[in-house]
């Protein structure tokens, strides 16, 4: 009773924190081996424990019952209820041959169910059944066996976007939910009547249903990798010379436009740099180093869609509104609001890091193998979700609206220049030939597509992807959003060129006309 009432108040300490989780998984095996070293069973016959979150039955393994099944057989024991009402069940089968190699003084064997699994989830996995805990006296192992570990598990309803799979649980090195050597058998799943997996495993631990949401599986990953790391990488290089042509122009005075795009390419640059090094952060042993990048990934990317908001914002004033009205200081109070809005958005989440810890390394697993990578990041989902996905939302509308209104415009404005063109060319006898109607054509879809990278509403194909795995939206997204520096570069250029061809024709026009004369006699 004393060992339960640790156990208990273990539990009660319980929280997110990934070291606790760890303590507490190592102080509930001690507990559980302690009890099985102390109960008395009699062969043939097991004794129940109910610890409230978890129930445990310690079985003696008679060696009668082995040899009435046979060697190449497998033996049925009994997993522990939980709950009398909707009991969700687990059966399992043991291979007879490798509890025969144990001494019948020590086959002593304990399964361990529990209600709650909190303290198996240490990356917001989706567990779909009770876990299943499988222990020998002694801490002896069941492992390479030639004949597997089987196990039936009742789990919950799925949707049609996920799968589900059989995962023991690796609590010797990585703590993580693993799937080799175990192979899962879903063939007698129904969704309406049995809702049964069958798992096989070579080796005894931890193990459990986890539903999968499907995922992009590892030749694609990584050939998305590539794709971002090469864009990234160029669009790194592209926003670095618009921030240096930015710099060597600062002599010519450039209007709003041309300043608001090269913040958006410094916001760019900063997420491009740091994102190319998050996965070198995660290998550094200095824990403050990956926490410093994951920060500054995260603010940049905050930067990056309120630079792109600002870039409707001041669209919508120049095209829709016309912008004839003085605003004092106007530069300076957009700088304030891109910078400095999501300064306090990270501030605040670095702010609560005694509470909750959001930034340092967090691990993605691929679906059809064990392979994961570690990258600096924010290591909470709920929190990324809440925060990015909302911030980003909002954003996305306000940019959506404003590229609609101003494709609107163009048209419009597209319209009434046809219409001008036609009465000009009645008088003088010509009419758009289907040459000119195309070029225009061209350079108002051009416009568009320049105003829609320049206000990151590619970054709306996420919505599209959401869900499930859609590859030929990834690789949209993978190519248009890595390489978005590059083609704000060229926008940048161009206006850049037109500005400064505007200057010229103005000091043209500007430039008082000398005449020469001849002088008469």
């Amino acid at each position: 009773m004393q060992l339960i009432s640790i156990r208990e108040a273990c539990e009660q300490l319980l929280s997110s924190d990934v070291k606790l989780k760890k303590a507490f998984l190592s102080v509930e095996k001690h507990i559980i081996h302690a009890i099985m070293n102390r109960t008395k069973v009699e062969a043939g016959s097991y004794v129940n424990f109910d610890m409230r979150a978890l129930s445990l039955n310690v079985f003696n393994i008679s060696e009668a019952v082995l040899n009435s099944a046979g060697a190449d057989s497998s033996i049925h024991i009994e997993a522990p209820q939980l709950l009398a009402e909707n009991e969700t069940s687990v059966e399992v089968w043991l291979p007879v041959y490798a509890l025969l190699n144990i001494p019948e003084m020590k086959r002593i064997i304990g399964l361990v169910t529990y209600l709650e699994h909190s303290q198996f989830q240490f990356h917001q996995e989706e567990i779909a059944s009770r876990v299943l805990r499988i222990e020998l006296l002694e801490e002896r192992r069941l492992h390479n066996l030639t004949q597997p570990i089987k196990m039936s598990f009742e789990v919950t309803k799925i949707d049609s976007e996920s799968q589900l799979l059989c995962h023991y649980f690796d609590e010797v090195s990585d703590w993580r939910w693993k799937t080799d050597g175990c192979e899962t058998d879903n063939s007698t799943y129904n969704d309406q009547q049995d809702k049964k997996i069958i798992c096989s495993s070579d080796h005894a631990t931890p193990f459990a249903v986890l539903l999968i949401r499907e995922s992009i599986s590892s030749v694609h990953w990584e050939i998305l990798s590539y794709i971002s790391y090469i864009g990234c990488g160029l669009s790194a290089f592209f926003t670095a010379l618009s921030l240096v042509i930015y710099v060597f122009s600062r002599n010519h005075k450039l209007d709003y436009s041309i300043s608001i795009h090269v913040s958006l390419s410094g916001a760019l640059f900063l997420l491009n740099t740091t994102f190319l090094l998050t996965e070198w952060g995660a290998t550094v042993d200095l824990d403050w180093v990956c926490v410093f990048i994951a920060v500054s990934l995260h603010y940049s990317l905050l930067c990056c869609f309120t630079w792109m908001a600002i870039e409707a914002l001041h669209l919508y004033l120049l095209l829709i509104k016309v912008f004839n009205t003085y605003y004092k200081h106007y530069m300076l109070k957009l700088s304030l609001a891109g910078w400095g809005i999501p300064g306090v958005i990270v501030a605040v989440s670095l702010g609560v890091k005694n509470y909750k810890q959001f930034y340092g390394a967090t691990q993605m697993t691929m679906t059809d193998t064990n392979q994961t990578n570690t990258i600096c990041w924010i290591t909470d989902d709920s929190f990324f979700y809440s925060l990015n996905l909302v911030y980003f939302s909002l954003i996305f509308i306000f940019n959506t609206g404003i590229l609609m209104a101003v494709a609107s415009s163009i048209c419009k404005m597209k319209q009434v220049y046809k219409s001008n063109s036609k009465l000009g060319a009645g008088a003088k006898g010509k009419s758009w030939s289907d040459s000119q109607r195309f070029s225009a054509s061209c350079r108002s879809g051009l416009t568009l597509m320049g105003l829609t990278c320049l206000m990151g509403t590619t970054w709306g194909l996420a919505f599209l992807g959401s869900g499930y795995v859609n590859y030929p939206i990834l690789y949209l997204f993978c190519i248009l959003n890595s390489a978005q520096g590059c083609f704000i570069f060229l926008w940048i250029c161009l206006s850049v060129k037109k500005q400064r061809k505007r200057e010229m024709e103005d000091k043209m026009s500007s430039t008082p006309v000398r005449t020469s004369g001849t002088k008469s006699e």
